[in-house]
């Protein structure tokens, strides 16, 4: 299945994984959205579960290991192209994740990784809605979210 110009959706996941008041963000290294901002995560193979594809892509590209606790939000992300026709299609399933200890580094289709404050996050370069649903995920999971930063 091709990404660019597809005859369906494509189907991806994406990882929402908070430390306190921060969140793991990484820089898109390929189209689309190069140079953006944005959660971590990608396509799902064929014959990969949606938990594996999460795991498999934080390990890719920011170098932690996650364990995925939940389904977080559910999105579509519709790219046309200047003549108006469907450029990509992706609909990303977004896990609030719990990682494993140690610090994000850039890896495959990744060119930076790190933990950013989400009061901060307007004056970074994101993709298109991301601010919103780390925002929404954050206030709707607060209560998982203080269990897990518990010792």
């Amino acid at each position: 299945m091709t990404r660019r110009y597809p005859r369906s959706p494509v189907c991806a996941v994406g990882a929402l994984v908070f430390r306190a008041n921060t969140v793991l963000l990484i820089q898109r290294a390929k189209p689309p959205a190069e140079g953006k901002w944005s959660i971590a995560g990608g396509v799902v193979r064929l014959g990969e579960t949606l938990e594996a594809a999460v795991i498999r892509e934080l390990r890719e590209e920011a170098g932690l290991e996650v364990k995925p606790l939940a389904v977080a939000k559910v999105v579509d992300r519709i790219n046309t192209d200047a003549e108006g026709k469907i450029a990509y299609h992706y609909v990303i399933i977004d896990y609030l994740c719990e990682a494993g200890p140690g610090q994000p580094h850039a890896g495959s289709d990744a060119s930076g990784a790190g933990f950013f404050e989400i009061e901060k996050l307007g004056e970074m370069e994101l993709t298109e809605g991301t601010a919103d649903v780390i925002r929404e995920v954050k206030q709707r999971c607060a209560a998982i979210l203080t269990r897990l930063e518990k010792p």
